[in-house]
């Protein structure tokens, strides 16, 4: 490992790192002010608990050695003790990813889940979906290797996580968002944030650490000579889309509302990021720019599902993550560079990219429900409906967001 791979490579892990306190920002501003804590130590308990995993097993788990492979053996390095600075190097920038993906989740039942019981799922869950996708997607497991097993002249693409990632945590959200059921009151316009700059910020963290999780991905590949450089295709795309994101959700309030609100903007902005993850290096920034505008769109009205369907996703992690990713991923089957539809003539893209984002998502939704049904009907996953109403911080926590004191005349 060269000096300035090594530096870029410990630059983009710690900019991932940080993406998931961004999280916490975004959606602990999108919460009533008495959930804040109970949703940023979501985050903050899936960074403590996924990462010990990770170096315990996860990182094992994440290669296979041969494509049939479910995941990797957990047991092949025990807490790599036996890794070369290199391998923990990549190790570590794969640990991000695994921990903002169960962060990501979270966001679907805030206001009513036990703290104790999304520390056993976020563990369970990482171990028997993330680790193995991850496996599946880059460590050489089935999708990896769908278009040969198919006999095809290329192969699923799916750069930095658009099934990995975000279709995994997507479908996950929806699973437990049916088993914890609707909080209490839902109907439209009953919760509003409690802090616009607290989502603000967190957005902006999240597309500054966004550069590291698509363009880190860069130094692990050259470390391996299987790729050439596209670093400047994969920031221009990240910057690009992302910013027609915005746009796209701003127009859609602005017709629909009255109103362009900047939730709507910081939501866009995520929407677009989650949809060039997966296309990051196999779009033109043309075609990127229009995949931002026609996700910023489509998700701005995916949001309204929940409303229409009756199913209680909080902090839209389908509308946004779920409909995101799957718009990334199947983008890809039409305008990826040389090989989509429209770009290359070659139809077998877009069967490759349909079959691993069904499989990623059926698989990953069968579980978490499977999870997230055990430990309701066992010790509990949902908190009481008086400590609902009394705020979550409270009674998980013992904790307020804000302390406001009142002096005695």
């Amino acid at each position: 490992m060269d000096a300035g791979n090594l530096a870029w490579s410990v630059a983009a892990t710690a900019l991932v790192l940080f993406m998931t306190p961004g999280v916490a920002f975004f959606y602990g501003g999108l919460v009533k002010a008495k959930s804040v804590v109970s949703m940023m130590m979501m985050s903050f308990g899936a960074l403590g608990l996924v990462s010990v995993l990770w170096i315990l097993y996860g990182f094992n788990m994440s290669a296979v050695s041969s494509t049939w492979e479910f995941a990797g053996n957990p047991f092949s390095d025990f807490g790599l003790g036996g890794a070369s600075s290199d391998t923990l190097v990549g190790a570590t920038f794969g640990a991000t990813f695994a921990i903002i993906t169960v962060a990501l989740i979270s966001g679907a039942i805030a206001d009513r889940a036990r703290f104790g019981s999304w520390m056993i799922f976020a563990g369970v869950w990482a171990t028997v979906v993330y680790f193995p996708v991850a496996a599946w997607v880059w460590g050489g497991g089935w999708i990896m290797g769908l278009g040969e097993t198919l006999g095809f002249s290329t192969s699923v693409i799916d750069y930095a996580g658009g099934t990995a990632v975000h279709i995994n945590a997507g479908a996950a959200a929806l699973a437990l968002a049916l088993v914890l059921g609707k909080r209490i009151g839902f109907q439209k316009g009953i919760n509003k944030p409690h802090s616009v700059p607290l989502v603000m910020l967190g957005a902006s963290i999240l597309w500054f650490g966004w550069f590291g999780f698509n363009a880190g991905a860069e130094g692990t590949f050259n470390l391996l000579g299987t790729e050439d450089s596209t670093v400047g295709l994969i920031i221009v795309n990240t910057l690009g889309a992302t910013a027609a994101a915005i746009i796209g959700w701003l127009i859609v309030e602005k017709f629909k509302d009255g109103k362009a609100t900047s939730v709507g903007a910081a939501s866009g902005a995520v929407a677009g990021l989650v949809a060039i993850t997966p296309a990051c290096a196999s779009l033109t920034p043309g075609w990127a720019l229009l995949l931002g505008l026609v996700t910023g769109v489509i998700c701005a009205f995916a949001i309204e599902l929940k409303w229409k369907l009756g199913y209680d996703d909080s902090l839209d992690v389908v509308g946004v993550h779920l409909v995101g990713g799957l718009v990334g991923t199947l983008y890809l089957g039409f305008f990826a560079t040389e090989t989509g539809l429209f770009v290359g003539g070659n139809y077998e893209q877009i069967v490759l990219q349909l079959i691993a984002a069904v499989g990623v998502l059926v698989y990953s939704f069968v579980v978490a429900w499977i999870l997230g049904f055990a430990i309701e009907k066992t010790i509990g996953f949902r908190i009481k409906n008086e400590d609902e109403l009394a705020g979550v911080d409270v009674s998980v926590h013992g904790e307020d967001g804000y302390a406001y004191e009142t002096v005695e005349k």
